[in-house]
């Protein structure tokens, strides 16, 4: 009698956590699809182009070709969790690289007196634009849009119509140098004994296996303090899997950059303001009013956040982000040209959408704009390294984004 009761416990105690389990799932599918799907087309491509995708070369530009992109998606989710939206980032990002090059390569400043007025000129832009939105109420898209055609054409205006290039190294180093190893020679040649590879960067293989052990203490640490306040927390088995597949992934991607060069100085700067505003959207008072005046503009002025200094900043933040980006992609093609950032907006606001942000504003998270850019990097490098043409990886692109858009509104749908 006894043993029978207690299988009928066991049984009840599985069937209630693994409905937990399916509810809290159902509740936050667009959070884990999209993990979800990211995994589903690395392994796709990976298996298409016969493991060219996550080689070491390709890891390494993989990360490259996508650093303004990332860093601009950062800005850019503030934005749109705001309530607004900024049409104008490739432009100003072409803009700030012309600027850079004209000053750097045509009157040849100290490039980190350039550096400082490029931030500065794209902070400026971004309070310009800012200031209309806010204190004007003017629709951010009409606003961006002009500013779009503006920066477009002072791009040409100060570019005279040609490239600016090349740059010196010292500036060429914010996107393609790389952080040195500073670890003893032989401890590299013993790990790629170890692995059985050609060499080992002791630099980013450490860095790897640190980051990854701070992020299960951060993950424990967050969910030890939820259950002790009694916060609704993730079931434990979903909690335990997502935090190992992200420790492995974060493993393996700098595994295979220690293969080839080590850590790229850029990944440090996507990483460190990664970083810096994952906490300041999830952890600080400024954080969730940006998330109050996205969702509900009206109930967030009557409660006392002064919105319209809270949109000021959101565009001054997202010009000075595109400062940093027009500069980590002129330095990377090591020339400034007219069409620099020509349609990229569509690539960081695509990225952004993807990654979870809503529509109407208030729902986002810096990972999810994070993952989005990956995921748009991997579809964009997938498909040239399966030769197809840019005529369809757009039709992919924008298919896929419509999907999340879908996903978006379907979820609202049923939460209603």
């Amino acid at each position: 009698m006894a043993d029978s009761e207690t299988k009928n416990l066991s049984s009840t105690k599985t069937a209630v956590e693994t409905k937990s389990i399916g509810h809290y799932l159902s509740a936050n599918l667009r959070q884990y699809g999209l993990l979800l799907a990211l995994i589903v087309v690395m392994v796709f491509f990976q298996i298409v182009t016969d493991g060219t995708l996550l080689r070491a070369v390709n890891v390494t530009n993989l990360l490259l070709q996508n650093s303004y992109i990332i860093i601009m998606a950062l800005g850019m989710l503030i934005v749109i969790v705001a309530g607004h939206i900024d049409l104008s980032v490739g432009s100003v990002m072409g803009f700030i690289g012309a600027l850079a090059a004209v000053m750097i390569v045509n009157y040849d400043m100290n490039i980190y007196l350039t550096g400082a007025i490029c931030l500065a000129t794209g902070a400026l832009i971004g309070a310009a634009q800012g200031y209309w939105v806010a204190y004007w109420n003017i629709p951010s898209f009409i606003v961006t849009l002009a500013g779009m055609l503006v920066f477009r054409g002072l791009s040409l205006l100060l570019l005279e119509g040609q490239s600016v290039g090349p740059f010196p190294r010292e500036f060429q180093i914010i996107a393609t140098g790389f952080l040195g190893d500073f670890f003893p020679k032989a401890i590299g040649e013993w790990l790629a004994g170890v692995f059985a590879v050609r060499q080992i960067n002791t630099v980013a293989f450490v860095s790897g296996i640190a980051a990854a052990i701070l992020l299960v203490w951060m993950g424990m640490r967050k969910r030890m303090a939820n259950i002790a306040y009694g916060v609704e927390e993730e079931p434990a088995a979903i909690f335990y899997a997502r935090t190992f597949i992200v420790a492995a992934a974060l493993i393996f991607v700098m595994y295979k950059l220690s293969q080839f060069r080590g850590l790229p100085n850029v990944l440090l700067t996507m990483g460190f303001l990664a970083v810096i505003y994952g906490f300041v959207t999830e952890n600080t008072v400024i954080g969730r009013r940006i998330y109050a005046l996205g969702g509900n503009q009206k109930a967030a002025q009557l409660s006392g956040i002064k919105t319209k200094r809270l949109t000021f900043l959101a565009f001054t933040n997202m010009g000075f982000l595109a400062a940093a980006a027009g500069m980590v992609f002129a330095a990377r093609l090591n020339t400034a040209t007219p069409k620099a950032g020509f349609a990229l907006e569509l690539d960081v606001i695509a990225a952004v959408f993807i990654g979870g942000a809503s529509m109407s504003g208030g729902v986002g998270t810096i990972v999810g704009a994070v993952i989005g850019a990956f995921l748009m990097g991997v579809l964009n490098n997938g498909m040239s390294i399966m030769g197809i043409g840019i005529d369809y990886q757009q039709m992919i692109k924008g298919l896929v984004l419509l999907a999340a858009v879908v996903f978006d509104v379907y979820n609202k749908n049923k939460e209603a």
